[in-house]
């Protein structure tokens, strides 16, 4: 009996120097709504100089680049070939029955290259572990990684082989010139992809030995990166790579190429300005109390005086300025108010296909937050951080993220429920203006002859990031809450290094002291 996925799984990782990403991957259980909350707490030192004036919201959503998607069906090379969930087996279905429209093969051909997308990632990072360990495999590791390299080998070379064969049947067909180049763009998309895949699972495979069965297996590998090369290339197809080149073409066409093919599986979002709306209403209910003021004073000094006399007039001139101090007052007082109440953004998750609302996003942030005690908890696994937090400056921002999902409303595949895939990058560029030089000189005095020399400093900036996630099912109690915790370090010139901590109360204790002995 197969386990059932976690609600909530999420993985950290440095994108690039300036860009860290958050990978999330909801998965609800199947009852009605699935509610998850998406909690990130940054903390930044004082002397980076970053507060709400400084960093306003505008600029924190700016430097947040947010991609939502539905899961990649997990299939294997042989499910593709075989499985009637199978997009290649769907497409030639259609050849046979002619049931379905253009845009249906479009969008299953689409999904047929993610489908081998994951596929080979998935082979590619098992050769990766499994090259990892010592150079000498244990004969039944050696027997389990020669089997499965040939066995993807074969498999992929099928996959291709139909998929072609189709190819080549619909262009004897009347199909539209539009849908005719997709298909093209698909095809090259998955040439690349097997190109890219057997590369990367090669050069995994370099520490192995170079006598058999590892250099047959690599060259196998290898002529079919050279076939599909070969192939791009009878077809016209410019994604070639050049040796000597830059390769410019290259990249940017396979960059094109993976959102083109990727494009069926992510969520559009359709943004409501829920919050303004209701500070509308605020705004002119604090309008209205200051008009209430001033009617009243003017009341009361057209009875108590008469309208031409100075001392009317000086009573409605104050009373105008106290209208309007009292407007703006109120207007502050309660912006604040919708702030803490109310979310910054709102969106609505759709479906690229259907059409339909499958759930809603809101985001808040804000500055100078209530720290929850379990997000503390994590922290004090720092000695330093357990002793300095109230007494160092540092600036809090909480990120919040709320997810709604119906699970009616999901697809489904054969491993049931599709999941989401909620995919953050934060450029963390703003954080690095006001840091110190990256490298400096520290003097150093030699014991053996007393001459002073320097040797190199490296100033860098620890920011932590703390993840709170909550998961609430259905209109149960059921609620599941998890901490994790990582640690930027970064310098002028961007990240340098991601360090994770575990759960609280999982990590390493701190230190004995000084005066302690060390059991």
């Amino acid at each position: 009996m197969t386990q059932a996925p976690a609600p909530l799984q999420s993985r950290f990782e440095v994108h690039d120097r300036k860009q860290f990403e958050i990978k999330l991957e909801y998965q609800p259980s199947g009852v009605d709504e699935t509610r998850y909350l998406v909690e990130a707490h940054l903390f930044l030192p004082g002397s980076l100089y970053i507060d709400a004036e400084t960093y306003p919201r505008a600029d924190f959503y700016a430097d947040i680049h947010n991609y939502v998607r539905f899961k990649t069906p997990v299939m294997a090379v042989q499910e593709l070939l075989t499985s009637d969930a199978s997009p290649l087996v769907k497409l030639e279905a259609w050849l046979r029955t002619g049931l379905g429209s253009e845009g249906d093969i479009v969008y299953q051909a689409k999904l047929l290259s993610c489908v081998l997308r994951g596929a080979l990632r998935r082979f590619a990072t098992g050769v990766e572990a499994r090259c990892e360990g010592p150079v000498a495999l244990p004969t039944d590791a050696c027997a389990t990684l020669e089997s499965d390299v040939l066995a993807m080998q074969s498999g992929v070379a099928q996959v291709l082989e139909r998929f072609r064969q189709w190819l080549r049947s619909v262009g004897e067909l009347r199909v539209q010139d539009r849908s005719r180049m997709s298909l093209r763009l698909v095809d090259e998309y998955v040439s690349l992809l097997v190109e890219n895949g057997f590369r990367r699972a090669v050069a995994d495979m370099k520490s192995l030995p170079r006598g058999e069965p590892w250099l047959g297996l690599r060259k196998g590998l290898m002529d079919a990166v050279l076939r599909e090369e070969v192939y791009r290339k009878e077809n016209r197809l410019r994604s070639v790579l050049s040796p000597t080149g830059d390769n410019e073409e290259y990249i940017q066409r396979l960059g094109m190429l993976k959102k083109f093919c990727m494009n069926v599986l992510f969520l559009s979002s359709r943004r409501r300005q829920k919050r303004q709306g209701w500070e509308e209403v605020l705004f002119a209910l604090a309008a209205g109390i200051a008009m209430s003021f001033a009617t009243a004073v003017a009341l009361w000094a057209q009875i108590r005086f008469t309208q031409v006399s100075l001392n009317f007039f000086l009573i409605a001139v104050v009373g105008y300025m106290m209208k309007d101090r009292i407007k703006e007052g109120l207007r502050r007082v309660l912006s604040r108010v919708a702030a803490t109440h109310l979310s910054d953004r709102t969106a609505a998750l759709v479906d690229p296909v259907t059409g339909r609302t499958i759930g809603t996003c809101e985001e808040r942030v804000d500055y100078a937050p209530k720290v929850p005690a379990s997000v503390t908890a994590l922290r004090h696994q720092d000695d330093f951080l357990m002793v300095s937090q109230g007494e160092v400056t540092e600036t809090v921002i909480r990120y919040q993220k709320h997810i709604v999902l119906d699970a009616r409303l999901l697809p489904r595949t054969e491993r049931g429920l599709s999941g989401v895939t909620d995919i953050l990058r934060l450029n963390v560029g703003r954080f690095l203006r006001d840091m110190d030089e990256p490298e400096l000189a520290l003097e150093y005095v030699d014991l053996a002859d007393l001459s002073v020399g320097h040797i190199r400093g490296a100033k860098r900036y620890p920011v932590d990031v703390v993840f709170r996630f909550t998961v609430e099912e259905g209109e149960t109690d059921r609620r599941q809450e998890s901490t994790q915790m990582v640690r930027l370090v970064l310098d002028r010139n961007g990240i340098q290094r991601m360090q994770r901590f575990a759960d609280a109360g999982q990590g390493v204790p701190p230190g004995p002291m000084p005066w302690q002995s060390a059991a």
